[in-house]
């Protein structure tokens, strides 16, 4: 393994939040076409904003500089070029990358979820890659071994559910326990850093699609999702975190016209994003989120719905910031066994503006679509719950309760959630 290089803190790093925009002019596209065109693109910049990645290797080696560091990424870990931070760090001469760990739908992001992730090397580095979604989700000491540094570069989608900042959260653990530091490689959160919404997770329902006290969309990048895990939930680690140049927390992605990759099959573009926060809850359930298609967590059926029905029902609710559309739709992926290759018919959800609350939307959804579907409705009670971070969603809606009654101590838990992660935020906001 050679001779351990002389370990440093990171917390010098977070001085970086005062970078000027200064980034290199690149792609100008977010790889995927709203479906909502303009309703996307509200506060371009003149050039790409700057993962961290990349301004660590630009502005920031001293943080690395003659370490041994074992990096956790998968594909969306790129700069702002589309080149991976993979191949950008294995190149730096300043750092010695000897390891890669991978998470949920592996190193190349081409796994379903849910499906255990093997060790073995990269095609192109030759790397040894560790998996932390298979027989461990947190890594060994054997993996760490020999190792300076933990680096990890994953792009988040901004909801609970999504497993890459709990595969950081057990990361940083083992990080702190084997006593090296952990630095955090940041990306912007796609769906905006100002909405926080939703009801925050019961530490009884605690699992890996909710470790902690968090609403179902947070308004958090992965850097600052550490900053909180390790501030307020326990996390013993030396942690540091190089920020995005050029993010504000209003913005979404295409806004920082940073090429988008899907960050797992079924996510391919931010408007699918956008409603993840809502839709996914029906992951436990038997209806279809229209899966292995390109509208995925953008629309909802099955084949007893009536979507015209369906449409105007959620309509009535007069939600701001969305428009409900009666589609036909088919699922083509085999993984969650609903409906795959049969049309069948739905709603899709269109978003419009930044007043949208997709947990909202979310909850009116699983309310019409349970009294629509009396007795054909099936719940997967378990995952619901672990989606939910609570049973009290489940057990409301059989009772048929209303929706105020449905949410009742979500607004209070939300204030409480934004006092509890303001000392943790790196990026300024509308006003700043």
């Amino acid at each position: 393994m050679g001779p351990k290089r002389t370990r440093q803190c990171f917390l010098p790093c977070l001085a970086l939040l005062a970078l000027p925009a200064c980034g290199p002019a690149g792609n100008d596209s977010s790889g995927q076409e709203a479906a909502t065109g303009d309703a996307l693109v509200l506060h371009e910049l003149s050039h790409p904003a700057r993962p961290g990645v990349e301004v660590l290797l630009s502005d920031s080696l001293n943080l690395v500089r003659g370490l041994r560091a074992g990096l956790i990424t998968n594909h969306t870990g790129i700069d702002s070029r589309g080149v991976s931070s993979i191949d950008r760090l294995a190149g730096e001469p300043a750092v010695e990358l000897v390891s890669l760990f991978s998470p949920e739908h592996g190193i190349r992001g081409d796994a379903e979820g849910g499906i255990v992730i093997e060790s073995g090397r990269d095609d192109r580095t030759g790397l040894p890659v560790h998996s932390l979604y298979g027989e461990t989700r947190k890594p060994t000491p054997s993996m760490l071994e020999g190792l300076d540094a933990l680096l990890f570069d994953i792009q988040d989608v901004g909801a609970r559910y999504y497993t890459y900042v709990y595969t950081m959260a057990l990361a940083m653990e083992a990080a702190g326990e084997a006593g090296i530091p952990f630095l955090v490689l940041d990306r912007p959160n796609p769906i905006g850093g100002v909405a926080v919404q939703g009801n925050t997770l019961d530490p009884a329902f605690a699992t890996f699609v909710g470790m902690y006290p968090i609403p179902m969309r947070h308004g958090m990048t992965p850097g600052e999702l550490a900053r909180l895990f390790a501030g307020e939930f326990g996390i013993k680690v030396d942690l540091g975190v190089v920020p995005v140049d050029g993010w504000r927390r209003e913005m979404l992605f295409p806004e920082t016209r940073l090429p988008w990759v899907p960050p797992s099959p079924n996510m391919p573009s931010v408007e699918s994003a956008l409603h993840y926060p809502g839709t996914c809850l029906f992951e436990g359930t038997n209806l279809s989120v229209g899966r292995g298609t390109e509208v995925a967590f953008q629309v909802l059926g099955a084949p007893w719905l009536d979507g015209e029905a369906l449409a105007e029902a959620l309509t009535g609710y007069g939600m701001a910031g969305v428009r409900f559309e009666a589609v036909r739709f088919t699922p083509r992926n085999p993984g969650d066994g609903k409906f795959a290759g049969q049309e069948i018919p739905g709603v899709r959800l269109v978003y419009l503006d930044a007043d949208y609350d997709p947990t909202l939307a979310g909850l009116a959804l699983l309310v019409e679509t349970r009294r629509m579907s009396g007795d054909r409705w099936e719940w997967r009670p378990s995952h619901f719950d672990r989606l939910a971070g609570t049973d009290r969603l489940r057990v409301g809606i059989e009772a048929g309760l209303p929706l105020s009654a449905l949410r009742e101590g979500w607004d209070e838990a939300l204030e409480d959630f934004l006092r509890l992660r303001e000392g943790h935020l790196l990026y300024p906001g509308p006003g700043s």
